[in-house]
């Protein structure tokens, strides 16, 4: 993202996706001012964890599989794991064309938010980018990520 050493993963357009969605799903602020208020430019919730899971199927098997394309360490797979499996566990519980309170309100959101925080931190501090900057909106996202 800002700071990050886009080069330096072979598969960093999909470790942009991935903090991306990490990032929005970590932030209860950005939650409440934007997900919840409806302000354009930053998806909804099914959004963010299609981001999570599409192109790199986290959906269907580990990240550990991705050490070394899309993430440093088994230390950031571990983490990204587990907020896989709360955020999904909870869109199944929800549907995926729920409104964002339904998750929201959900009573395993918290621990979720908790997965997905210890998760971006974690690879925002490897891209050496501060974690506590507002999320970016999906328009930022695609232009960073775009071919050259």
């Amino acid at each position: 993202m800002g700071g990050m050493p886009l080069n330096d993963m072979p598969w960093w357009r999909w470790r942009s996706n991935v903090r991306s969605a990490l990032h929005m799903l970590s932030d209860p602020v950005f939650h409440e001012e934007c997900w919840l208020a409806g302000r354009e430019g930053y998806g909804d919730v099914t959004d963010a964890v299609y981001r999570l899971v599409e192109d790199t199927w986290l959906d269907n098997w580990s990240a550990e599989k991705y050490v070394g394309t899309i993430f440093r360490d088994s230390g950031e797979a571990a983490l990204v794991d587990v907020a896989v499996l709360r955020v999904l566990r909870i869109m199944h519980q929800v549907g995926a064309d729920a409104p964002v309170s339904a998750y929201l309100e959900h009573h395993g959101w918290p621990e979720a938010v908790r997965a997905a925080r210890e998760a971006h931190v974690r690879l925002a501090d490897s891209d050496g980018e501060d974690p506590d900057t507002p999320p970016r909106s999906l328009d930022v996202l695609r232009i960073m990520t775009r071919t050259a």
